[in-house]
């Protein structure tokens, strides 16, 4: 059995233009009140060719995984998911999301960058679009630039460098003591391997 005073460690590898990872979002956070466990944000850039890069097979999987995703928003409660109209460096979002993270805005900060963003409505590739984000959560937009070229970006790389070691390859992956679990519809898996672990809430269990 766990240590009921202790709380065991889930990642999570995400990126804004994901939404997959927008769906993941809200239940993975949720994970907290149901188990005994911490959930380590860890923004990740996830690599996307354009179109004229990728394969015919491709371009079908693009499609198919919208339509997907749209399958399971609908069944909560129709969440919008309007595709991108290009590919995005979701960097400054991505180092926004530290910043509001170590201002304790981090789960408020991620659903309006994620709703914005699959309505259209925020550009998460530019700084002043972020920094806005972060206005309207009542943050220091100055502090917010400086942590942009200094100390954000530097975490953001180091993390960039965590990813290669936990070998993440696509969002959302939560990782528990090492075991990766891909995709929105894996949380089934990973509430599976906690129970095991012993770390569900015994109010969470009544």
């Amino acid at each position: 059995m766990t240590d009921p005073d202790q709380l065991a460690e889930i990642k999570l590898y995400s990126d804004y233009k994901s939404p997959y990872a927008f769906l993941a979002f809200d239940p993975v956070m949720a994970l907290a009140e149901k188990f005994r466990v911490r959930i380590t944000w860890k923004p990740f850039q996830l690599r996307i060719k354009g179109k004229g890069q990728r394969s015919v097979y491709s371009e079908y999987k693009v499609r198919y995984s919208y339509m997907d995703a749209r399958r399971w928003a609908n069944l909560r409660g129709g969440i919008v998911l309007r595709g991108p109209l290009k590919i995005y460096d979701t960097t400054p979002a991505l180092i926004g999301s530290l910043f509001a993270r170590d201002h304790g805005k981090l789960i408020e900060y991620s659903r309006i960058v994620y709703t914005g963003f699959f309505r259209r409505e925020i550009e998460i590739d530019q700084p002043d679009a972020v920094a806005g984000v972060l206005a309207g959560l009542g943050l220091d937009t100055a502090a917010f630039a400086d942590y942009l070229a200094g100390p954000g970006a530097a975490e953001y790389e180091a993390i960039q460098e965590e990813s290669s070691q936990d070998q993440i390859f696509g969002v959302p992956i939560m990782v528990f003591e090492k075991e990766p679990f891909w995709g929105y519809d894996r949380l089934g898996l990973l509430e599976m391997r906690l129970r095991e672990k012993g770390l569900e809430r015994a109010a969470a269990s009544a």
